[in-house]
């Protein structure tokens, strides 16, 4: 087993943590170990991106936290009241306008029927989509579709916001966009952020804490604070973190 590197620690705050992992293992069934012994702490408002290469465990790691499936070992404490989940796919209801595919989340909320038009249309226009707001799913381009559903997972009012690579079938430029409409949204809202990725330089680009896991299983083997960086000293980072990536990959390879 080797051991985790750190390069950073989390952020010490004087109030309770958003996400709290103590040692959380994961195995399905009797197949191998797909997470072991992970411990973070993610701090209300803190944006984090976990980074590996396909297959080490970040979605696992996400559905944990959701309370979409129970760790093997270990405890995870995440807010009573749940977490917002944002998929790769947007999964809108395709017979539902934008507006009224937002309005769902709402009613599901326990949001009266006489406000969530309003809110509904507040929360388009965070994601700068109002004028989308009577278009159905088909309509809408793909960067489109994922600010409804970026909207979407807001109606839900959580502190917590898990999104599993949400921009990773979109076009470079569309990326780039969403990238400025997410980060906007994070520091008007003041929610923490997990955000999955295996893109480094989008790890680099959004989070404010990168935590990288390696595979086979997965385990915390980095960890790099990304606050305020310049473009060269951001570009290195991602150099940095590429080639220890580079490193699991090759290992895991043997």
């Amino acid at each position: 087993m080797t051991t985790a590197r750190t390069d950073v620690t989390a952020p010490v705050v004087d109030t309770a943590p958003a996400v709290r992992i103590e040692g959380v293992s994961k195995r399905f069934g009797a197949g191998p170990v797909v997470l072991d012994d992970i411990s973070l702490d993610i701090a209300p408002g803190e944006f984090v991106c976990l980074l590996g290469a396909s297959g080490c465990g970040k979605s696992t790691l996400l559905n944990l936290i959701a309370g979409l499936d129970r760790p093997t070992a270990g405890r995870i404490e995440a807010p009573r009241e749940g977490s917002a989940v944002m998929f790769q796919e947007s999964a809108l209801m395709p017979w539902l306008s934008a507006r009224r595919n937002v309005e769902l989340a709402l009613r599901l909320r326990g949001v009266a029927r006489s406000r969530r038009r309003a809110e509904a249309l507040a929360l388009l226009d965070t994601v700068n989509l109002a004028d989308a707001a009577d278009k159905r799913p088909h309509e809408l381009s793909g960067g489109m579709r994922q600010r409804v559903a970026l909207a979407r997972a807001l109606a839900q009012d959580r502190p917590v916001l898990l999104m599993d690579e949400p921009f990773a079938a979109l076009d470079a430029i569309t990326r780039d966009l969403l990238h400025e409409e997410l980060e906007r949204v994070w520091r008007a809202t003041g929610r923490a952020i997990v955000f999955v990725t295996h893109n480094v330089r989008e790890a680099v680009r959004l989070g404010e804490r990168i935590v990288l896991l390696g595979s086979r299983p997965g385990r915390v083997v980095g960890q790099w604070r990304t606050d305020g960086l310049a473009a060269p000293d951001a570009g290195a980072l991602a150099a940095e973190i590429t080639d220890e990536l580079r490193k699991e990959i090759r290992r895991n390879a043997r």
